[in-house]
Order: C-alpha cells, then structure tokens, then sequence
C-alpha cells in the first residue's frame, strides 16, 4: 500500500498525481475506503506541492528528517531559556541547523534542496 501511495507524492506533476491516486483507489480502495476521498478532499492543498522541483518535494514529504530536525532546534533553544536579542537567537538556531548538517543526520538530498529553496527564495534564505 506505502509503494502505491508513494506513486501519488512521487509524481512529476498534479496529473501524473491524480492518476496514481485513481490507480491507488482502484486497488485499495475496498480495503481502506477513507484514504482515497481523504486526499481527494485536500487535493487543492496538495496541488501546490507539485510546483517544487523534485529534491525540495523530498525534503517536505521525509518528515523523520524535519522532525529531527525541530527535535535540535527545540532542544538547543530550551537549554538556553532566554535570549538578549532575535539575532541571538537567529545565530543559535542557525549553528543548530549547521551542526545538524555536519553530524551526517540530514537527509542526503538537503544540499540539493537547500540550492532549489536559495533559487526559488532568494530574500528569505541565504547559503
């Protein structure tokens, strides 16, 4: 069933997508009826997704990653309880997510994703 659903999030585009999810149903569906009409109600939410280029998509659907990630930067921030200025706290969650990156946790494709976000977001994310 995860292959079959990964088809749909996996597609190169919303049509290539909403044919995984037709197939998806078609075989599925009898045994997990709510799945299906689940995305087919969210699927102007899910529309948008396929705007990313490939290696963004994998960093947004590979949640453990994310997780893990929130994980460090919740942990670095509580440890420190309070911060004399936001740029105090910028530079602490910046050296977080640098140490993240350095410890071989990230995902493989984050440098590939982080460029894509640099192109698509120059004003708000720097390398």
């Amino acid at each position: 069933m995860a292959k079959d659903l990964k088809r749909i999030y996996q597609a190169t585009d919303d049509t290539e997508a909403e044919k995984a999810l037709a197939g998806f149903e078609a075989e599925w569906g009898q045994k997990y009826p709510s799945i299906a009409p689940s995305w087919r109600r969210a699927w102007q939410e899910v529309i948008p997704f396929f705007a990313f280029p490939t290696a963004v998509r994998k960093i947004i659907y590979t949640t453990n990653t994310i997780e893990s990630l929130n994980r460090v930067i919740r942990k670095t921030t509580k440890t420190r309880g309070s911060f004399p200025t936001d740029d105090a706290a910028t530079k602490l969650i910046y050296l977080a997510i640098r140490s993240f990156e350095k410890t071989g946790r990230a995902v493989r494709e984050w440098v590939a994703a982080r460029n894509q976000f640099a192109i698509l977001y120059p004003e708000r994310f720097n390398i």
